[in-house]
């Protein structure tokens, strides 16, 4: 049987991050449990120090509920090799769409997530091969793909 699973990224700032994934995702802002107006209101009722608690978001969810929800972990170490897991996020269409329509669709996500703060590593390339990718890192730098 599939068990249900959220990502859980470390990071420095989480509401930055949040906002950042909650707009390259199509994901929302998750919102806090039931009987609780704020995410830090629930934190505190089952005892998280309040030196603990983040300003702002730290955890986004699917709208439809299908996805993984993410987690956004404030931690005080930076950022300092490359990721072991990273996001590859979809935007290209289908493989039977032409090659061309399909690099054009990469570069306009990779556009316009770079004008949100990404930064833009690289095209993903091999001569000879049906594929087509840019490499990228959130405003935080953790890498991840457009394909």
């Amino acid at each position: 049987m599939a068990v249900r699973f959220q990502l859980v990224i470390d990071c420095a700032d989480p509401d930055r991050l949040a906002c950042f994934w909650v707009a390259a995702l199509g994901y929302q802002l998750a919102p806090p449990p039931a009987d609780f107006a704020t995410w830090n209101d629930y934190y505190r009722d089952i005892g998280v120090p309040e030196e603990d608690l983040v300003d702002g978001a730290d955890w986004i969810s699917e709208p439809e509920g299908n996805g993984p929800s993410i987690w956004f972990q404030q931690v005080r170490d930076p950022k300092l090799v490359k990721n072991r897991l990273h996001l590859d996020i979809n935007a290209s269409g289908m493989r039977t769409d032409p090659i061309q329509i399909r690099r054009q669709r990469v570069d306009a996500e990779a556009t316009r997530l770079a004008a949100l703060g990404a930064t833009i590593t690289g095209a993903l390339v091999e001569e000879g091969l049906d594929h087509y990718a840019v490499g990228m890192m959130d405003p935080e730098g953790n890498e991840f793909d457009i394909n």
